[in-house]
């Protein structure tokens, strides 16, 4: 296979092409923000997006080839579905909230969820040792959060901070760190008491030895699929029903949480997103 990459206001495109294969007649762009290195994104995410092209191309009748874009930042990758340089996106629930406020016209695709519900855990985590016990325990203590635009690291964890009574006053310092992997590597090292990550990235820091313990589990919304306003009619259908049949769990296991299938789902499977977001100046600045 022949790789081909190239770096455009920010985002990196990174499409893997067959030598001397034929221009497909449909080409799409899909779009996420960075969690790992753009080489790690691929490799995860293009088993899926090889699907895709499969059954879209049997659905359409035409041959279609799916570039992958992988944004620097949660912001833009938010400005580029939201100007049409994605034609679908994953995104974070906070993200999926913070467009359709952009663009109304954003459609919904899919939700991540497992085992048929459409949420997800995150993890306030501790060192296995910490004398911490309970959340309450946490006043005086110096805090992890990931990126100030993340669903898990930041919105949903800080709400159930202060739903136990504790904000940004009663901790002893916090920072946000960007990402879910640097989170939990900062607490096993004992430079944070605690801190907020997704369980995917937590079980998998636990497997390769780090010594955490999870404090807490809080529901977030699963993460949501979504197309960009005049992608074609036929294109979106397509699309959407080629997400939701997808049933290989070694298509699926390497992008999210274990047991990861996607779900049908509207504009109102977000109302907790939106209220962490909405009362999110309880935890304060």
């Amino acid at each position: 296979m022949a790789t081909r990459g190239l770096r455009v206001s920010g985002l990196v495109t990174l499409a893997f092409l067959a030598v001397g294969s034929v221009r497909a007649d449909v080409s799409l762009t899909f779009g996420l923000y960075t969690s790992k290195k753009p080489t790690e994104m691929v490799r995860l995410y293009r088993p899926l997006l090889n699907l895709l092209e499969q059954a879209l191309t049997a659905e359409l009748k035409e041959p279609v080839e799916i570039h992958l874009q992988v944004a620097k930042t949660y912001e833009e990758g938010i400005k580029a579905l939201t100007e049409g340089t994605f034609d679908f996106s994953q995104v974070g629930p906070v993200s999926y909230v913070q467009v359709k406020e952009k663009k109304a016209n954003v459609e919904l695709l899919a939700i991540e969820g497992t085992k048929g519900q459409k949420v997800v855990n995150g993890v306030i985590c501790v060192l296995s040792n910490s004398p911490v016990q309970k959340v309450e325990d946490l006043k005086g203590k110096r805090f992890a959060f990931g990126d100030q635009f993340s669903t898990t690291g930041r919105y949903n964890s800080q709400l159930y901070l202060v739903e136990h009574g504790i904000t940004s006053k009663d901790l002893g310092g916090f920072e946000y760190l960007e990402r879910h992997d640097r989170v939990g590597s900062a607490v096993a090292a004992g430079d944070f008491d605690a801190g907020a990550l997704n369980e995917r990235t937590f079980r998998k820091l636990i497997d390769g030895g780090s010594p955490l313990r999870a404090l807490a589990y809080f529901p977030i919304d699963g993460r949501p699929w979504v197309a960009r306003d005049g992608l074609p009619e036929k294109v979106r259908a397509a699309l959407k029903a080629a997400l939701l049949d997808v049933k290989d769990p070694k298509v699926l296991a390497p992008i999210g949480e274990e047991g990861l299938v996607f779900l049908a789902g509207t504009d109102g499977d977000f109302e907790s997103t939106r209220k962490a977001v909405r009362e999110n100046h309880r935890f304060g600045p």
